[in-house]
């Protein structure tokens, strides 16, 4: 590649974003694609510390705008220190999370202002946006069972939430698959992981050119 790629993964709690990463690594590197596989909040020291105060399960009294400002700032941090230097460096940068996740949580599932929150992640990003988002769909309540159901996964302050946030939080998601279609595709999380895989690679190598 000439210059970076950047791809967002975003999704509701227990959409497998990890698990198809892990599957997608080993697929890339087979390319010779360079890859920085990262994710939000966190990627690099101060982003990691904020990531602890945020989903801490003991922070349940966290107001909602303060939420918001730590997830900024965390991206902000992470933007300048680690991602910008690997899209210069012409690497493939897949991010775990990113300014769609501010939207969808503190927008639609907290009822923060957007048009508010849109200013804040420019502010914090100078405008970048990703080549591609893939948003990986997942009725929320197979979501969350997924979660319960794996004893390895950190349980953190937002998996505490009532159903009702995780709803508006995909509600979020879907409004914006409808608003930015052409950045956002949308996966069928619910599928076997195989076919999930398979299906995020194919998006992927098209929209970078890549024979499959």
């Amino acid at each position: 590649m000439s210059k970076g790629f950047l791809v967002s993964l975003e999704g509701p709690e227990g959409a497998g974003k990890t698990s198809v990463l892990e599957a997608l690594l080993p697929i890339l590197e087979e390319k010779g694609v360079e890859v920085l596989m990262t994710r939000e909040p966190g990627g690099v020291l101060i982003g990691e510390k904020i990531r602890q105060v945020i989903l801490d399960p003991s922070h349940t009294q966290m107001d909602a705008k303060t939420e918001l400002l730590l997830y900024i700032a965390s991206r902000r941090q992470h933007l300048v220190e680690k991602v910008l230097p690997a899209l210069e460096a012409g690497k493939l940068v897949i991010m775990d999370r990113f300014i769609d996740s501010s939207v969808a949580y503190q927008g639609f599932g907290r009822g923060l202002d957007i048009e508010a929150i849109d200013w804040l992640n420019q502010f914090a990003t100078d405008g970048l946006k990703p080549d591609l988002t893939l948003y990986f769909d997942i009725e929320v309540e197979e979501g969350l069972a997924r979660i319960a159901a794996n004893s390895n996964r950190e349980v953190n302050r937002l998996d505490l939430e009532g159903l009702d946030l995780h709803k508006k939080v995909r509600q979020g998601y879907l409004s914006l698959l409808e608003k930015e279609g052409d950045r956002i595709a949308k996966i069928d999380a619910s599928l076997p992981l195989d076919q999930v895989v398979e299906d995020t690679k194919s998006v992927l190598f098209e929209r970078m050119g890549l024979s499959k």
